[in-house]
């Protein structure tokens, strides 16, 4: 009985000894996760502005290429019929 009332004490004494280890590695922790968390907030709302400026680059690009399209559409059209009276002239 001596020796299982001496067990019980050690089996405290050392969960005791590794606690404050444990939660001050677990305070580094959570303030490494904050640390991370705010850089990942600024990021996001990077990213948030940078979308928007790639959406108006995407509506430029497509008003570009509409109108690019329409030109060369045209010249096309009057370039074919141009090419044929030159011939003809010459």
């Amino acid at each position: 009985m001596a020796s299982s009332s001496r067990g019980p004490p050690r089996l405290s004494t050392a969960p005791s000894s590794i606690k404050p280890r444990q939660l001050s590695h677990l305070h580094a922790q959570l303030a490494q996760l904050s640390a991370n968390l705010a850089d990942l907030e600024n990021l996001v709302r990077m990213t948030s502005v940078q979308a928007e400026c790639v959406r108006g680059l995407g509506g430029w690009h497509g008003g570009l290429f509409m109108a690019a399209s329409k030109v060369l559409g045209e010249e096309t059209v009057a370039g074919g019929g141009q090419e044929g009276s030159q011939a003809g002239d010459t």
